[in-house]
């Protein structure tokens, strides 16, 4: 089996039917359908940022509908569950703050908030997974902590969410949110006193995300570890406990997607593929495309659709 496991797309539909074009599928009147011997694999963040939410989200649907991919669910998707629901004093689960509104109003422009078309979507986000662990292979959208995974495992069915887990994992400085951060949004760490970043957004923020794939990255210095530029050489800033003793403890490749990666696509570890080069930014839609029976990682796997225009 190849599994072509694609990044995220963020509402560029156009991208999206360039790269799976390029792979070798081809509609069959109800979805894309793989080359023989094929699966897609989505890693979420479908949504927010692109002008083509509703036409990307279809492509994905119908092949998931058509059992011609697979896919786990993105920050992007969570926080959009979150912006649509309510907690029991009916306030939103993600606050409608001017940031949040401007990261989400791509995906409400197109299905009017509240609407039923909104409900449709927001109904099928939870169908994604939080992660996905096959015989040969991991797919987790932004981090693969095992000590997450287990505190979230006995609240989930197949590894998904639902319309009462989701509050759960909503509710802020709980074990049940920080596992829900660390699988979709990743892991981070406070910058030192003073240093401040500003994301590709133009949010300026306190703290960075940790380059996790790193062999014992807790005993670098940030500027080894953290995703940011020009920080000093000190160390790591207030980790927890678990993080203290975080490890990747599987054989198995694992395959991420998050990130805003830039240039040629390389694997970052021996075990950690990030599939992710910035599509909703102005970078190449990505795919890695991992043989079952030749698992070993290699550059040469990474396919981009690079548009002509």
């Amino acid at each position: 089996m190849i599994y072509d496991i694609i990044g995220d797309i963020h509402g560029y539909a156009d991208k999206l039917v360039g790269l799976l074009t390029q792979l070798g599928y081809h509609h069959d009147g109800k979805s894309y359908v793989a080359p023989k011997g094929h699966q897609a694999i989505f890693m979420g963040d479908f949504i927010d940022r692109g002008h083509q939410q509703l036409a990307t989200l279809q492509i994905v649907f119908d092949m998931i509908d058509n059992h011609q991919a697979l896919a786990v669910m993105g920050n992007h998707e969570y926080n959009a569950i979150c912006y649509a629901t309510q907690n029991d004093n009916g306030e939103y689960l993600r606050p409608h703050t001017n940031n949040n509104k401007h990261q989400h109003q791509a995906f409400i422009d197109e299905v009017g908030f509240g609407s039923e078309l909104h409900h449709y979507w927001i109904e099928r986000f939870y169908e994604l997974p939080l992660w996905i662990e096959l015989d040969n292979l991991i797919c987790v959208h932004a981090c693969y902590d095992k000590y997450s995974m287990d505190k979230l495992k006995l609240m989930l069915i197949d590894n998904k969410l639902n319309p009462n887990t989701i509050k759960i994992t909503a509710k802020k400085d709980t074990d049940e949110y920080y596992a829900t951060e660390h699988l979709l949004k990743g892991i981070e760490s406070p910058l030192p006193n003073g240093i401040t970043m500003t994301d590709k957004t133009g949010i300026v923020r306190t703290q960075a995300r940790i380059k996790w794939w790193i062999e014992d990255w807790q005993c670098q210095s940030i500027d080894k570890v953290l995703i940011a530029d020009k920080l000093p050489n000190v160390g790591l800033q207030d980790l927890n406990a678990s993080l203290l003793t975080f490890t990747i403890d599987v054989d198995k490749p694992i395959f991420i997607g998050h990130y805003w990666l830039h240039g040629v696509p390389v694997i970052l570890s021996d075990k950690v593929v990030c599939v992710d080069y910035s599509a909703g930014k102005g970078g190449y839609l990505t795919a890695y495309r991992f043989d079952t029976d030749n698992p070993k990682l290699n550059d040469d796997n990474f396919v981009q659709f690079i548009s002509s225009n």
